[in-house]
């Protein structure tokens, strides 16, 4: 496909065919993070992206023979390794094994929180989930030395990506809140069902991309100004990262939330929603930094 946009639209259908098919494996959390990541808000960055670059892709001067033998190859050598993988569900499969035992047997009673998932990536894995925290504030960071955070100058007041659109200035006025109120939730709920901070981070930047795009990048920056990005980006790290800090302090291994208080179950409670506060701090900021770096920028003639 030559049209960018189809080929975005696309990107969007398939992210949102996928969050449906982890719905029917009872994979919320991953379900929710694809609905809201590669359906909602890359979307949007690709179609920004778009905007800079245009809508169709020049036709490239090679054969397209080599490009399609190369994937033909690659594709065939995929199907050919998964001939020997176990089926679908299968519990003598090795993955189901490992770890996994452990962590359906003991999560409720060790964490005390029911979503095993959520006691997995905070807890079991929180130093792993703190790596993904610095891959997304580095994305950030090199957005920044890019682009640059205030890209394109100062935003124009009142000019909207849609133009005047009285009733869709309406009703998102009124959807607004309540996106930001259910991100909230996500991110303080995330311990007894699916969410957490990486879900709650991108809901919450993407009620403020359609406060941008609809009431224009002047209001949008008066709310959340782009300075402050970087700052809340580094703070979310520095939260997660202090939690390790304290407990290091403390004698206890890094991430050892049972040092937060006298009862463990209480002291690994709030570790996980310290650890969850910071994931969602960065998260946010970084998304919207993203946003704001390609908005700004205005396309050369």
């Amino acid at each position: 496909m030559r049209d960018l946009f189809a080929v975005a639209m696309m990107f969007g259908i398939y992210s949102l065919l996928t969050a449906a098919l982890f719905m029917d494996l009872d994979a919320a959390d991953v379900a929710f993070t694809e609905a809201a990541v590669g359906a909602g808000v890359t979307t949007i960055l690709l179609l920004s992206s778009l905007r800079l670059t245009g809508r169709w892709e020049r036709r490239p001067k090679h054969s397209p023979l080599l490009p399609l033998l190369v994937v033909g190859v690659t594709g065939a050598a995929l199907v050919y390794g998964t001939l020997d993988m176990p089926h679908l569900g299968d519990p003598q499969a090795p993955v189901h094994q490992h770890v996994a035992p452990h962590y359906i047997e003991n999560a409720p009673q060790e964490m005390g929180i029911p979503n095993i998932v959520t006691a997995v990536l905070a807890s079991y894995r929180g130093f792993d989930t703190l790596g993904e925290t610095l891959v997304i504030f580095t994305a950030g960071l090199s957005v920044f030395l890019l682009l640059g955070s205030r890209a394109g100058g100062r935003p124009r007041p009142g000019k909207t990506a849609i133009g005047e659109q009285p009733v869709l200035r309406l009703v998102v006025k009124v959807l607004i809140p309540f996106i930001l109120l259910f991100a909230l939730y996500v991110q303080l709920h995330g311990e007894y069902g699916a969410g957490g901070g990486f879900q709650a981070g991108v809901i919450f930047a993407t009620g403020m991309v359609l406060y941008d795009l609809v009431f224009g990048e002047g209001d949008a920056r008066l709310v959340v100004p782009a300075r402050w990005l970087p700052r809340l980006a580094a703070f979310g790290i520095l939260v997660y990262g202090s939690v390790g800090l304290y407990a290091l302090l403390h004698g206890r291994p890094f991430l050892d939330y049972t040092v937060l208080a006298e009862d463990p179950m209480v002291g690994r409670h709030l570790g996980i929603l310290l650890v969850e506060l910071g994931i969602g701090i960065c998260v946010f900021a970084v998304v919207l930094s993203i946003f704001y770096a390609l908005s700004g920028r205005r396309r050369q003639p």
